[in-house]
């Protein structure tokens, strides 16, 4: 169950991020798990295919430890955010229920602490999904992103302080738009101390846009979603959630942000941090919208944000997202090994850096290779007729990068990856006449059942081929039947059970999870509560008021709005801004401009009331009674406007309808 506090009222469900999902409570790791022979076998395949033990990528993962924080980290309500013990099960060999290149992947994230990276840098690793790196300044520290939430990011230093020394913040850089880098800025920087002490906050061009736009527009399904691909519904065991492939996991806490004071906007742009020189490399359209790296000439050092990384890399997000551009995220690649010369160390916002000139230009080369290779081969099947599907079966990386393990697909993998780049070309339509107009899921669940000969004949079926250990086949065959038979819990267990067999053998972290929470909530139901907005709440107070006016018109039930007409002036008393809102043809547009005079109603509101709205806190009788509110005109159109937007709760059935 759910512990976060789900408002509805005029809540627009508006999810400020899309790792937002909140965090509910584990279940209980079950006692025995069922592990068929065909996974073992696959395990022990994988297992004989490469070097899994590694010695020298263990020792970097553990190079310049200084010291490992113990216990938890709580929010002011004392609920757990973090648990550094959660992982501790992750040692020795693999279980048989996780694919043993996984568990490798697993064992590297697991070397958490302080590190040392090279003199005057440091890394917080192990705290949240993403690192915290330190840079040290002539008068204080550089921080280099800021983790998902708050409290992660206050624990994180704190901690590097206790060993360090209790130098102020001098500088926060924040090197892309994922919420996994700037979220807990809050609790690197106060907006006071920022603003008094004229604290630098760098950033990639286009960062506050891309930071709050796509989130917000449809950061509910993303939300919902993400629970899946993080594995947050998911015990912490050798059963469940052992690794996310980035890092351990998602701390969902107080997510906020701040806005920057310097914007990189060239290619290539230097600029000096408390006494130390950056060299910006901008690379936008790459794993984010907005994104760069950066060179430390005199340190001899270079970062290189979520450009690269220990394993293949998503080109489409499982969670939702934008396609990738794999060709321009090759092309920076290539370039940044010209930006690299003279770097002693590549240090990177996931995982552990990378030493020695030979040892980084291998690192990024592989890099490189792994998405042009996967770019240009989906083209050329592409070109030779094949589908999204089709290349994604039999795409498979030449050995030379198949056996470097920093491309493996921890995160990404080669087949969605594939995926991605024909839907980036060729968009959902794969050309064949009968899927232009193609039946729902559902329909077409209630016809192959019965095509099948029934509900007992398809299940089996699907018995005979998960006894055969022919899982994907069975998990086609049963989606259809949990589909047209919602109640029948045979074939809801048996589906779930095929879940786990999949799961068990993914060597990718979020398709583990995908499916052992397919099987949780196959078994448990999705989360009877969606996400708290409350910890969002600094958040969106950066947000401009477009954002939510986007969202908002995304919300508007067209049924309802059907034939209606309104004009609804929105007045923001204390920013001094003003929006006209249109409604015709079941749309919604709006524009900033002056209160209009043929408008149904005008409502004067501060924003952080309008907020109040959004986030589901204020209801139609905070409005009406409110002394940050003041309506004129039409109060029954007003209300009637806000009626027309749908108040999403976040937790739609996923493997069920």
């Amino acid at each position: 169950m759910s512990s976060c506090t789900h408002r509805p009222k005029l809540s627009l469900a508006l999810m400020a991020l899309s790792l937002a999902a909140c965090q509910p409570k584990p279940p209980e790791a079950t006692a025995q798990a069922e592990v068929s022979a065909q996974v073992q076998q696959a395990h022990a395949a994988t297992a004989k295919a490469a070097d899994l033990s590694d010695p020298a990528t263990f020792a970097d993962a553990k190079r310049g430890f200084i010291a490992a924080p113990k216990g938890q980290v709580k929010n002011a309500a004392g609920e757990v955010i973090w648990d550094y013990e959660a992982f501790a099960f992750v040692q020795g060999a693999a279980p048989a229920t996780v694919n043993p290149s996984l568990w490798r992947q697993a064992l590297l994230n697991n070397q958490i602490g302080l590190f040392k990276v090279s003199e005057g840098i440091w890394q917080l690793r192990g705290f949240d999904l993403a690192n915290i790196t330190l840079i040290e300044g002539k008068t204080g520290w550089i921080v280099v992103d800021s983790l998902t939430s708050r409290e992660t990011a206050a624990a994180a230093m704190a901690f590097a302080r206790q060993h360090l020394g209790n130098k102020p913040v001098s500088a926060l850089v924040f090197t892309h738009s994922h919420a996994d880098h700037f979220g807990g800025a809050l609790g690197v920087l106060s907006a006071e101390d920022a603003k008094a002490r004229a604290v630098p906050i760098v950033a990639p061009a286009g960062f506050m846009e891309e930071a709050t736009s796509e989130n917000l527009m449809v950061g509910s399904a993303m939300a919902r979603r993400s629970m899946y691909m993080y594995g947050s519904r998911l015990p912490r065991s050798a059963n469940g959630l052992v690794d996310d492939g980035l890092g351990k996991a998602v701390a969902y806490g107080q997510l906020g942000i701040l806005t920057p004071t310097r914007l990189v906007e060239k290619a290539d742009e230097e600029l000096v941090l408390d006494g130390v020189r950056f060299v910006f490399h901008n690379v936008p359209s790459s794993e984010a919208p907005s994104e760069f790296t950066f060179s430390l000439p005199d340190l001899k050092a270079f970062g290189g944000a979520e450009l690269m990384s220990h394993t293949l890399h998503n080109l489409y997000t499982l969670r939702g997202a934008k396609v990738r551009d794999a060709l321009k995220w090759a092309a920076y690649l290539d370039r940044s090994l010209a930006q690299v010369q003279g770097a002693e160390v590549v240090f990177n916002q996931h995982h552990w850096p990378v030493w020695g000139e030979a040892k980084i230009r291998d690192f990024i080369t592989k890099q490189r290779d792994v998405y042009k290779f996967i770019h240009d081969q989906t083209v050329h099947g592409i070109n030779a007729g094949l589908n999204g599907a089709e290349i994604a079966e039999t795409l498979q990386l030449p050995k030379a990068l198949q056996d470097h393990l920093n491309v493996r697909g921890y995160y990404g993998t080669v087949r969605h990856n594939a995926r991605a780049v024909y839907q980036f070309y060729m968009g959902w339509f794969d050309a064949h006449p009968s899927n232009l107009d193609a039946l729902p899921a559902q329909e077409l669940a209630q016809r192959y059942v019965s095509l099948a000969g029934g509900p007992d004949k398809a299940l089996g079926a699907a018995q005979k081929a998960f006894d055969a250990g022919d899982f994907r086949w069975a998990a086609e065959l049963l989606k259809h039947l949990v589909y047209s038979q919602p109640k029948d819990k045979a074939a809801a267990e048996l589906l779930a059970r095929t879940f786990e067999q999949l799961g068990y053998a993914a060597e990718s972290a979020p398709w583990r999870n995908f499916y052992l929470t397919g099987a949780l909530e196959l078994r448990q139901g999705p989360p009877e509560k969606g996400t708290s907005t409350a910890m969002l709440m600094d958040m969106l107070e950066h947000t401009p008021i477009e954002r939510f006016l986007e969202a908002m018109a995304a919300g508007i039930n067209a049924g309802k709005a059907e034939g209606l007409q309104l004009k609804i002036n929105l007045v923001f008393s204390d920013i001094q801004e003003s929006y006209v809102l249109q409604l015709d043809n079941s749309v919604l547009h709006h524009k900033q401009a002056p209160p209009a005079s043929d408008a149904n109603a005008t409502l004067t509101l501060s924003k952080p009331f309008f907020l109040r709205m959004m986030t589901g806190s204020a209801g139609a009788k905070d409005l009406l009674l409110s002394d940050q509110t003041k309506i004129s005109g039409s109060t029954l159109d007003l209300g009637r406007f806000f009626s027309l937007i749908d108040k999403s709760k976040g937790v739609f059935p996923i493997v069920t309808r």
